[in-house]
C-alpha cells in the first residue's frame, strides 16, 4: 500500500511539474525584454536591434529595451548575456565578429558558439573592396593581386582595428591569392576612412552604407563587392570570385542569440515575432540603406551557420597568425 501510495505522489508531482513548465512558457514574456548590443549606439547592429525593439513589443505585449554593452570587440556585451538568466528575457543582437572573436582572443571565459541558444538570422551585410581613385594602376583585382605579388608589403590596407571583419576579410583575400598587403589598424573605422580618402591608405573594405556615400561622389572606387551577388546599387562592380578570387564570400551575417539552456518554446516564439518583423517593408526600407538585406532562419540553421562560420574564420586566424589578445 505504502508502494502505490508513493508512486502515486511522484506520478502526481511530475504532472504538477509538467504543468508548472507549461504554464510559464505560456505566460511568457511577462515583463520587458532586453535586447544588448555589444556595441555602440549608430552601428549597424544597434540598427538591427532599434527595429527590432520598435516593432516586437505589439507583438509580445511588453517592452523591448536596446542596451549598448560596447568593449573589447563585442566581448564584454557577449559575455553578460552569456552568463545571463537562460528565460527570455535578455537577448543577444550580434554580427559575425562573436564567432571570429573565438580564435582570436584565447582568454574568453565564454564559448561564443556553445554558451548561447540561436534564435534567428535577422540580415546579410556586405562588405566592399574600396580603393582610392588616385591608386594608380590598381584600380581593379587582378590589378591589385599583380602589384601586390611585384612588390609585397608596399600596398597598404586599412582596417576599424585587429581582427574586425574588415581585417579577417582581407586576410582572407590575401590568403586566397597568395598576395601581401600592409595592414595598418586604426582605433575605429572613421580615422581609417579619413586616411584612405586622403591618399595615405591604398585599399579598405568597407560595409556598403560607409562606402556608397563616397563612392558616388568620386571619392573611393569599388572594386569588388564582397557578396556572392552583385549589388544593385553597384551592377557594375563585380564579386570576388567573378574577379578570380577563390574565397569568394565575406558577407557579414547579423542575429539574435538567447544564453544556452533558455526554454526551446521560448526561442521559438522568438523566432516566429522577428521573422514576421523582419517581412514589414519598413523594416526591408531601413535596412537596404545600410546595405543589409533581411533574411530570417530557423534556430537549427543559424545555429549551423554559426558553426560553420566558426570554423572557417578560425582556419583564416590560424593562417595568419592573428591574435587580438
Amino acid at each position: 500500500m505504502r508502494s502505490l501510495i508513493k508512486k502515486t505522489l511522484a506520478t502526481l508531482l511530475v504532472a504538477a511539474s509538467t504543468a508548472t513548465v507549461a504554464t510559464s512558457a505560456f505566460a511568457w514574456p511577462e515583463q520587458a525584454i532586453t535586447l544588448v548590443v555589444p556595441y555602440t549606439p549608430g552601428t549597424g547592429i544597434d540598427l538591427v536591434a532599434r527595429q527590432l525593439s520598435a516593432r516586437l513589443p505589439a507583438r509580445l505585449g511588453q517592452p523591448v529595451i536596446v542596451e549598448n554593452v560596447a568593449g573589447a570587440s563585442g566581448n564584454i556585451g557577449s559575455e553578460r548575456v552569456a552568463r545571463a538568466k537562460p528565460d527570455g528575457y535578455t537577448l543577444l543582437v550580434q554580427v559575425n565578429t562573436l564567432v571570429m572573436n573565438r580564435s582570436l582572443y584565447r582568454s574568453l571565459s565564454y564559448d561564443p558558439v556553445a554558451d548561447f541558444a540561436p534564435v534567428s538570422l535577422t540580415s546579410w551585410g556586405t562588405l566592399l573592396l574600396v580603393t582610392n581613385p588616385n591608386v594608380q594602376k590598381t584600380s581593379s583585382v587582378q590589378q591589385m593581386v599583380s602589384a601586390a605579388k611585384a612588390e609585397p608589403g608596399k600596398l597598404t590596407y586599412a582596417t576599424p582595428g585587429v581582427g574586425t571583419p574588415h581585417h579577417l576579410s582581407m586576410a582572407l583575400l590575401m590568403q586566397g591569392t597568395g598576395t601581401e598587403l600592409l595592414h595598418v589598424p586604426y582605433k575605429g573605422t572613421a580615422g581609417a576612412v579619413t586616411d584612405l580618402l586622403g591618399g595615405r591608405i591604398d585599399y579598405m573594405f568597407l560595409p556598403v552604407h560607409v562606402a556608397l556615400q563616397h563612392i558616388q561622389v568620386g571619392k573611393l572606387k569599388a572594386i569588388a563587392t564582397g557578396s556572392g551577388k552583385r549589388l544593385p546599387q553597384l551592377p557594375d562592380v563585380p564579386t570576388l570570385a567573378e574577379a578570380g578570387v577563390t574565397a569568394d564570400n565575406v558577407d557579414m551575417w547579423y542575429g539574435v542569440l538567447a544564453p544556452k539552456g533558455t526554454p526551446q518554446d521560448v526561442v521559438a516564439r522568438l523566432n516566429k515575432e522577428i521573422a514576421a518583423v523582419l517581412k514589414q517593408p519598413e523594416v526591408a526600407k531601413s535596412f537596404e540603406s545600410q546595405g543589409m538585406v533581411p533574411a530570417s532562419s530557423t534556430p537549427a540553421e543559424f545555429g549551423t551557420l554559426l558553426k560553420k562560420d566558426a570554423d572557417r574564420w578560425a582556419g583564416v586566424v590560424k593562417r595568419g597568425n592573428i591574435t587580438a589578445d
